[in-house]
């Protein structure tokens, strides 16, 4: 099939499987005339490697997992697993680290409540006691 078919089939975009391939997340045959054509099998190829760019992935590291796709073996299945793992680790550090920024701009931004609050009051005084 056409990389048109395969983005019809799979949802995504001409452009995603473009860059799929030029990342060596999806590989194609090329015709005498330069026209990509795929396979079946590609069709889950693209739907495995959409989840994993759904679940936070870079195409740097879903290349490393390929491997355990592409030739199963237990030292794939174990270096894959090792691999997601610090994926995971650096996906809850980055959690922590926007919880603390969240924490920060709310302390900001109490305190920019208070001072207009505060400012708002000095105005009401002030214009009382003109009046």
């Amino acid at each position: 099939m056409r990389i048109g078919e395969l983005a019809t089939r799979t949802g995504a975009s001409v452009r995603s499987l473009r860059y799929y391939e030029e990342q060596g997340l999806l590989t194609s045959i090329r015709s005498a005339g330069g026209q990509r054509h795929y396979t079946d099998d590609d069709i889950e190829r693209v739907a495995f490697v959409q989840r994993l760019y759904g679940a936070g992935l870079s195409s740097r590291t879903i290349v490393e997992l390929l491997p355990c796709v592409d030739s199963p073996s237990d030292d794939h299945s174990d270096a894959a697993m090792e691999r997601m793992l610090q994926e995971r680790d650096r996906i809850c550090d980055h959690i922590e680290e926007l919880q603390r920024t969240r924490d920060a701009l709310d302390e900001v931004m109490a305190a920019a409540r208070a001072y207009r609050d505060t400012g708002r009051a000095n105005c009401e005084a002030t214009a009382a006691s003109v009046a």
